[in-house]
């Protein structure tokens, strides 16, 4: 029983965690120089828990396209990332495993450690680019300045 505990954990109980914000134009500075650039489409904040793997980035980066989040010519949200052939920037962002219930400063220690999140982040990224769509990314450990025309706002926070 315990050993059926250790593995739903692994394969669901832990979550990737993201922010996804609709975007007018987004743009990544590293070192004050400009590094990437997406036009209309979607800015996600990635994070990756201890307990997360390759499935689990396979799966989010599938379903992250086929979000309807995007206003059709009725202003319903009912177009997805690939109807209106938007771009994606993403962003790795280990500070979403935070945890700030019980102390004032954050504790991490949920978030994958640095080699592995790369690792799966790198996976993540190129299955968005098997999906089709337009990728643009940050810098994985790098200090970066995000400029950000939000459209809405329009704002989720996801954990897959």
């Amino acid at each position: 029983m315990r050993l059926f505990k250790k593995i739903l954990n692994f394969l669901f109980l832990s979550a990737l965690r993201c922010v996804l914000q609709r975007v007018k134009s987004c743009e990544c500075y590293v070192n004050n120089q400009l590094y990437s650039r997406i036009g209309y489409g979607v800015l996600l904040f990635l994070a990756i828990g201890e307990e997360d793997n390759e499935y689990k980035c396979i799966k989010l980066a599938e379903r992250i396209p086929q979000l309807r989040i995007f206003e059709d010519e009725n202003g319903k949200m009912n177009y997805s990332l690939q109807k209106i052939k938007g771009e994606i920037m993403v962003i790795p962002n280990f500070t979403l495993y935070g945890d700030l219930k019980s102390s004032l400063r954050p504790d991490f220690s949920k978030a994958e450690k640095k080699e592995r999140a790369k690792s799966l982040y790198e996976r993540f990224v190129s299955e968005l680019k098997y999906q089709g769509i337009k990728v643009a990314e940050g810098i994985f450990g790098a200090k970066m300045l995000i400029k950000i025309e939000n459209d809405g706002p329009v704002t989720f926070i996801l954990e897959e």
